[in-house]
Formats: structure tokens, C-alpha cells, sequence
């Protein structure tokens, strides 16, 4: 397929370009930074641009069948906007270029999952580290589920950089108590099988270990 992929230089999403460039897909990544993309291959194109601006968006939509979105950034402190701008500008972008399936990562513990990540991130790491960060995503996925796409938003549990499992469990899940996780490759391996699959068309789902 033709995909593009946004937020190709975080720990996900390079993972998203190897398996993807692995598995067969052209692919099309917008970045900041070219200089953060180390894999060079035929079918990989790197563009520089910024997710806050439509114009770089339309132009790396334009013929693609799907997008798959990594966007994440570490601005833990203070208000920050930049997922839910970021992806309003991307269902933008889709919807002007035609570009129909959209499948984004955001996490476990948010809306309807809320306090499903364990005591440890609910009780300490979420109110008063990543309060903000978090706010923003609850934000993003609301934009995402009221638009026209066909969405599936990929919710992991604690990312690790574990090896590629496909053994992971999916569905509705997560636990009041303990912190689940599931590695950042097997993260990219579930959110490139979706491109295929309905199961989990316009639905949320949770994937752990």
C-alpha cells in the first residue's frame, strides 16, 4: 500500500518505517528532522515538514491509501496542544485528499479506559508528570472518533523496546491495579496488520503483553 506515516522519528514510529518498508508498503514519512531517519530504501520517501501545518500534510497525502500516525513529542510541562492540533490538521488533510483509513496510537488510560493503566500511572505518573500530555491526547482521540474516517485508535499499555512479539492480546482491556506493557515493535506490528483488517474499524483497542 501507499502509506504515509506521521512521526516516523520516535521510538514507534521507526519501527512503523522498518516493518513497513519490510512488509512491502511505499511509504511517505513527515518530519522535522530528515537527518533522524537512518534507513535509506527504494520505497521510502522522507519529507520535512511540520504536522501543524496543513500545506506539508496535503502534500504528502496526496494518492496515499492509508496514514498512520506516531505523533507524540516530550513537552510534559505546562498546557501543550500539539496531538490534537497535529491531528485535527491530519483529518484535514485526509478528508481534503480523499485518503480514507486512518489508524493512530495514543494509550491506555484515556476516556473511556481512564484509570485502566495501572495505580502507579494513575495515582502518580499521570496527575503529575504527563497530566497535560494526557489531557491533550483524551483531546486528540475525541477528534478523531467525531470525524468521517474510517479510524482505529491502537491504545498500548507501558511501551517498552522489547523484541516484536505477535502473541500480544487486544481488545478491551487494561487493569485498575498493575501496569500492563507491550513492546514498541509489537505496537508497530499490530498497527500495520490493521491496514488489512476491519476487526477494528472506527473502534477503539487496547494491546499489552
Amino acid at each position: 500500500m501507499k502509506l504515509a506515516i506521521i512521526g516516523g522519528t520516535g521510538k514507534t514510529g521507526k519501527e512503523l518505517l522498518k516493518q513497513g518498508l519490510e512488509t512491502g508498503h511505499h511509504i511517505t514519512a513527515l518530519v522535522r528532522n530528515p537527518k533522524k531517519v537512518k534507513i535509506q530504501h527504494p520505497n521510502l520517501k522522507v519529507v520535512q515538514g511540520n504536522v501543524l501545518n496543513t500545506a506539508d500534510l496535503n502534500a504528502i497525502f496526496k494518492g496515499k491509501e492509508a496514514v498512520l500516525s506516531a505523533l507524540g513529542h516530550k513537552r510534559f510541562i505546562g498546557p501543550s496542544h500539539i496531538l490534537s492540533r497535529g491531528t485535527e490538521n491530519i483529518l484535514q488533510a485526509m478528508e481534503k485528499e480523499q485518503v480514507a483509513r486512518f489508524i493512530c496510537i495514543t494509550s491506555m488510560g484515556i476516556n473511556d479506559n481512564r484509570f485502566k493503566l495501572g495505580l502507579y500511572y494513575t495515582l502518580f505518573v499521570i496527575p503529575f508528570i504527563i497530566f497535560f500530555y494526557f489531557r491533550d491526547k483524551a483531546k486528540q482521540e475525541r477528534l478523531i472518533m467525531e470525524s468521517s474516517v474510517n479510524w482505529t485508535i491502537v491504545r498500548p499499555g507501558q511501551l517498552t523496546n522489547g523484541r516484536k512479539r505477535t502473541n500480544y492480546q487486544h481488545g478491551n482491556l487494561g487493569s485498575y491495579l498493575l501496569t500492563k506493557m507491550i513492546s514498541r515493535a509489537s505496537v508497530a506490528d499490530f498497527m500495520l496488520k490493521q491496514l488489512s483488517s476491519s476487526t477494528y474499524l472506527r473502534k477503539t483497542v487496547c494491546i499489552v503483553n
